[in-house]
């Protein structure tokens, strides 16, 4: 008999727990279907080219990984986030676009956009009141080949604000050290360097924003799963969790076996948040700052023969992994 669940079970247990949080102010994005959502995660689960994740993956993870998914307005068809199994648990991790669209989607929000600056690009901020303001970015296509001196991401807001926010090489490679993927990092750096401004970006902009407890909470937990201190995935526990269960939606008695939480190694940790912009000595309140020549640090990519790669879309072990549409995958067979 196998244990796979229905697609009833699944999209009727998630639809009607987002009607339940809509009555507590969760707004759902405009213009997204829930069912039409939820049907294509489905498909994704059950067809993984790694194997069936609704029959690997518990229940309970599964449930957890839809839920955020609805809240956040994200569809898998659309390459905006991916099911990622560890273990005998799926999580959720946001693509590029993923994230893009998500901040998007904030009613207070007008437009995201971000930039690579590269080695022999004029980039100039200032800081005005305590916040650092863009002023310019000048650079040759050429420079494209250059190395990578930082990167900065702008999320203009309806009212007119633009809100800055840049990282140093060193603080991206930080980040990119304790990520869950690396070989990406080396093969498309320009875009995973936006990738990963933005994920700054979007996190300091919605700690700070008015909306929905229960939609930051899936934001934060999504970007939270892209990271971890212990690499090992380690035998998961009994443990008793406030996190809602699957059975408990169905109505269904649940046994008293690991199915949801990890050990507390397993745990993805939360990136610590570094300055964005190094201290600029004698600068006052109306001074440029210029960032032009950057010494490039070491890349701080954990070796590649610590662990495998994953797909984030399929879950397969590849070789080389892709984030971006016209990019190949290749898996390992």
């Amino acid at each position: 008999m196998t244990n796979e669940l229905t697609q009833k079970q699944v999209t009727s247990s998630v639809a009607n727990r987002i009607e339940a949080m809509k009555g507590e102010g969760l707004l759902i994005a405009p213009n997204y279907s829930v069912s039409n959502a939820l049907s294509s995660a489905y498909y994704a689960l059950k067809n993984a080219p790694g194997g069936n994740l609704l029959e690997k993956c518990t229940p309970d993870s599964i449930y957890n990984a839809l839920l955020d998914m609805v809240t956040q307005g994200l569809s898998p068809s659309k390459t905006q986030c991916y099911f990622v199994p560890y273990g005998n648990t799926v999580k959720l991790t946001r693509s590029y676009f993923g994230t893009m669209k998500v901040v998007k989607q904030l009613p207070e929000v007008k437009d995201i956009y971000a930039e690579v600056i590269y080695e022999g690009d004029d980039f100039k901020i200032k800081n005005e009141n305590g916040r650092k303001v863009f002023i310019s970015h000048d650079t040759d296509w050429q420079n494209a080949d250059n190395p990578i001196v930082g990167a900065y991401c702008i999320i203009e807001k309806q009212d007119g604000e633009k809100i800055l926010t840049v990282m140093t090489k060193k603080e991206i490679d930080k980040s990119w050290a304790q990520a869950k993927t690396k070989n990406v990092q080396n093969n498309f750096p320009q875009e995973m360097a936006k990738r990963t401004v933005i994920n700054r970006a979007a996190k300091q902009f919605f700690n700070t924003s008015d909306d929905n407890d229960l939609f930051i909470d899936a934001v934060n937990r999504t970007t939270e799963n892209e990271y971890e201190n212990d690499r090992q995935i380690k035998e998961v526990k009994p443990v008793n969790d406030k996190a809602e269960s699957l059975d408990s939606i169905l109505g269904q008695p649940q046994p008293k076996k690991a199915t949801v939480v990890e050990t507390e190694t397993t745990e993805p940790a939360e990136v610590q948040e570094t300055e964005q912009v190094e201290q600029v000595k004698d600068v006052t309140p109306t001074d440029e700052v210029v960032i032009s020549e950057v010494e490039t640090t070491t890349d701080t990519s954990y070796p590649a023969d610590e662990i495998p790669d994953f797909n984030e879309e399929t879950g397969e072990i590849i070789e080389e992994i892709s984030f971006f549409e016209g990019n190949t995958t290749q898996i390992k067979e």
